[in-house]
């Protein structure tokens, strides 16, 4: 029989939860909280919580200095389009994977997640030494491929999971009616499909959009997103926190509004197959 449990243990559970959600939160909080003080204000010790001047120079300043919706719009753009170039071969790849495999299949879907264990600097110089020869530096169309690969294996296993929740049966039965193999997957398996492929797309733009070590290798100006953004105020001059920060609440606040609102989807899609 199942145990049942105590208001006092639900109650421990709750608190605890809480008190770890507070500390993941908490790097975001303060990073919000200290892009409206002052640079004197932002490395003062002991630190202030609310008895502040607060201020939105920094975000006046840090729009004058850098033009924030060229930054955006490169993110948008490479991120958006990783997402749509991978869909197209993470679905035929999962959906032969799930419904045709083969005694290699699964060595083959390992080989995949293993690539994801090999640190990016140890293939940096022949990646860039290609882009150079090919004239593919700082452009978005040479971020979408780099973006696209490094996060296909995590889109094909993702897809992979929720293409093994659904029945053959199904799709027996539209080939019996007729149907060829592009419209059972389009008109068949996709609608079927949609949560999980909804989900991917979500983690998919969330891992693009945070990539750092590409972005900043691979681009000077014309394609640098916001993770470049960031960075161009770190200077030798120093870190100025408190830019810095507005800088980063910037950059984070459209996957932080885009990440809340599909938070049950993206949940649903990173659990699927594992919880009956």
């Amino acid at each position: 029989m199942e145990k049942k449990q105590t208001p006092f243990g639900y109650l421990s559970f709750s608190a605890f939860a809480w008190v770890v959600g507070l500390l993941i939160f908490f790097p975001i909080f303060w990073m919000v909280l200290t892009s409206f003080k002052s640079e004197l204000e932002a490395v003062s010790i002991p630190p202030s919580f609310i008895s502040f001047d607060w201020t939105f120079e920094n975000y006046v300043e840090v729009q004058a200095r850098s033009n924030y919706f060229k930054f955006a719009m490169n993110s948008v753009i490479l991120a958006v389009g990783s997402t749509l170039v991978g869909l197209v071969f993470a679905v035929t790849c999962a959906w032969a994977m799930a419904f045709n495999p083969t005694k290699r299949t699964k060595s083959a879907l390992l080989w995949m997640l293993s690539t994801k264990m090999m640190p990016p600097v140890g293939v940096l110089v022949p990646i860039y030494l290609v882009f150079r020869d090919w004239g593919l530096l700082d452009t978005r169309f040479g971020l979408i491929m780099v973006l696209f690969l490094m996060n296909l294996p995590i889109m094909v296993w993702m897809l992979y999971t929720y293409f093994k929740e659904i029945p053959t049966d199904i799709l027996e039965a539209a080939r019996m009616d007729g149907a060829t193999l592009p419209k059972e997957i389009i008109f068949v398996l996709l609608p079927m499909a949609l949560p999980g492929i909804a989900s991917t797309m979500l983690l998919n733009i969330i891992l693009a959009w945070n990539e750092a070590f590409w972005t900043l290798n691979l681009t000077t100006s014309d394609a640098a997103p916001l993770t470049a953004f960031i960075a161009s105020y770190s200077s030798p001059e120093g870190l100025f926190w408190a830019k810095l920060s507005a800088a980063s609440t910037l950059a984070v606040a459209p996957i932080l509004v885009i990440g809340w609102f599909s938070q049950k989807q993206l949940v649903r899609g990173l659990t699927f197959g594992a919880v009956k």
